[in-house]
């Protein structure tokens, strides 16, 4: 069976599970001519390569330091100055010293505490919206974690189409928009605007510190952990853009799901408790999170295929959470589902910090918007999906109530 390599294809983007399914049962470690890469789709082959030293979170680095001694410097330094100190594209030890600086503002404990706060800014968000209808992202799925991951910096709300307007434009490069062909230039004034916004910020807090995360971060500095200025720049900036960013995405998806499955949407609304294992379902069968990539270290097997040093590898959730090995009936959207390891907040050392404050989120939002539209229904009926390698994410989504 023939599998072509053009991942942005109109019916790739459209539905990935089906392309990836019948990768999985021909080739499970694709090389893909097309973007230079091993594709990885089984689950067990995804989850080892998770926890494999051997596989380098710094991808960075290879794709950027070539450019860097050519024409394009300028519009490329700025992202690489920053992208190059985000923790989640570190290995350790610079990774742990950089998370073991922000894993205690994200506790199941703090996280909790937001509770009241987050509940009270999805009502308010509800009650702005239209009263028939709404694009569900841009009213809510998109403000709501804008707010609460800002809040917890002590940003101005007046701020956060600032915020997310930078972080759409970082996105073009951190997510792999290929069909943007000015994404560069983009990013670039994205990330310098973003560092000249947060420098205020910065200064703001060391004249007068807060309780907010921003000045937890300067602490740590002053302590003696070393964080230098663009390692406080780089770690705000990615905060900002990943604690709203998957979210964001989370969301919509999750709602889709429900409405494409009324059986599963009722099942919701009569048994409330059902809930917390819907969210990890909502993670599973069609999560933000796509695909994630790893670079070789040194040679190394996986998968049966011989991985070479410097070799890219494309590690594909999405595939891993159709993968029948692990899934019982992995295509079916199943909110009782018992065993789900699904590996949406990734696996191992990087896995995601903001994972307690996303699963409070979607659970504060979805137990609102149950109980105020018991005839909610989708409005539209060509679904646009964003053309990008790493994350599943919606243009649009009307519905109606």
């Amino acid at each position: 069976m023939n599998v072509s390599d053009d991942l942005m294809a109109p019916d790739t983007v459209a539905d990935p599970y089906a392309y990836f399914n019948r990768l999985r049962a021909v080739d499970p470690v694709h090389h893909n001519t097309q973007i230079g890469a091993f594709i990885v789709t089984r689950y067990d082959d995804v989850q080892a390569a998770f926890r494999d030293e051997r596989l380098s979170a710094d991808r960075i680095t290879p794709y950027y330091q070539p450019k860097l001694s050519g024409p394009n410097r300028e519009m490329l330094l700025p992202a690489y100055e920053n992208l190059s100190k985000w923790m989640v594209f570190l290995d350790p030890p610079d990774h742990s010293r950089l998370r073991s600086l922000v894993v205690k503002a994200f506790t199941p404990r703090v996280i909790e505490a937001l509770r009241q706060s987050i509940r009270d800014t999805v009502r308010e968000l509800l009650d702005e919206a239209g009263q028939h209808e709404m694009d569900f992202i841009h009213a809510f799925a998109y403000p709501l974690p804008v707010i609460v991951v800002s809040d917890m910096f002590g940003m101005p709300r007046e701020d956060r189409d600032k915020i997310k307007h930078w972080s759409d434009e970082i996105m073009l490069v951190v997510m792999g928009a290929l069909d943007v062909q000015d994404r560069h230039e983009r990013a670039r004034r994205a990330f310098v605007d973003f560092e000249e916004y947060l420098r205020g910020r910065i200064a703001e807090r060391r004249r007068t510190p807060r309780e907010d995360l921003l000045s937890l971060l300067l602490a740590a500095e002053e302590r003696g952990d070393a964080l230098s200025e663009q390692e406080i720049l780089s770690t705000c900036l990615m905060l900002l853009f990943a604690g709203h960013e998957t979210t964001t995405n989370l969301l919509a998806n999750a709602l889709l799901g429900l409405l494409q499955h009324p059986a599963q949407l009722e099942l919701l609304r009569r048994e409330p408790n059902v809930l917390t294992p819907a969210i990890e379902e909502f993670l599973r069968y069609d999560g933000p999170a796509k695909a994630m990539w790893r670079i070789a270290k040194e040679d190394l097997a996986l998968g049966g295929k011989m991985i070479p040093k410097g070799g890219r590898v494309l590690l594909v959730i999405a595939a891993a959470h159709r993968d029948p090995e692990r899934f019982d009936a992995p295509d079916t959207f199943d909110l009782r589902r018992e065993k789900n390891p699904h590996l949406g907040f990734g696996f191992g050392a990087h896995y995601c910090l903001g994972a307690p404050l996303a699963r409070l989120e979607t659970e504060l939002a979805f137990t609102e918007i149950l109980a105020r539209y018991p005839r909610i229904t989708l409005a539209e009926s060509a679904l646009e999906w964003h053309p990008t390698v790493l994350t599943r994410s919606l243009k649009t989504l009307r519905i109606a109530y």
